[in-house]
């Protein structure tokens, strides 16, 4: 079973980035990413409305960091501060050490590379300090950036855990990518 503790927080530095906490201060930059239909073209949820939902979105991830059920990284450039995408491991699934990768990125900061390089350092860290030992990625069968993504970083299509995917209507618009332990 795995532990998890998100104390003192992870924070995670590549080439360009800073993986850091998510802050409250976040929340204008959160509720484009939340709200901007451009970022969220290839999601099923319905857009943030206001900023305090962008808030109130901040506020779960840091309390299921605190207790240790997920954990979601403002992407920022090393140079700035600014929120400029997320990424997350979250159900997290203890007993048999799979987590479930989410991102998304400012349409400003698509094309180059920026996800790549969060995305190649959230699975570095899931497999060598969470201990995972399968990362999966549910992304809409649309979206040719998000799968070229998961290629690039070595996740396979995962037929098999699609065949026995109990909500069938979430495969009609999505497929799941699953990335083994090495």
């Amino acid at each position: 079973m795995l532990e998890l503790n998100f104390t003192p927080y992870p924070t995670l530095v590549t080439e360009r980035l800073v993986l850091r906490e998510l802050s409250l201060d976040d929340a204008p930059e959160m509720f484009i990413q939340r709200s901007h239909p451009v970022i969220g073209k290839f999601i099923k949820r319905a857009p943030a409305v206001n900023i305090d939902e962008a808030r109130e979105f901040i506020e779960r991830m840091l309390q299921n960091e605190k207790n240790n059920e997920s954990i979601t990284w403002a992407i920022t450039l090393k140079d700035e501060n600014k929120l400029i995408g997320s990424i997350c491991l979250w159900n997290i699934e203890k007993e048999t050490h799979v987590a479930e990768v989410g991102y998304s990125l400012h349409y400003d900061y698509f094309g180059k590379g920026i996800m790549n390089e969060a995305l190649s350092e959230i699975v570095k860290y899931g497999f060598e300090k969470m201990n995972l030992h399968r990362i999966d990625a549910y992304t809409n069968k649309n979206n040719s950036a998000s799968l070229k993504l998961l290629l690039r970083n070595k996740f396979d299509r995962n037929h098999t855990f699609e065949a026995n995917y109990e909500d069938k209507e979430e495969l009609e618009y999505n497929v799941i990518y699953t990335l083994e332990k090495p």
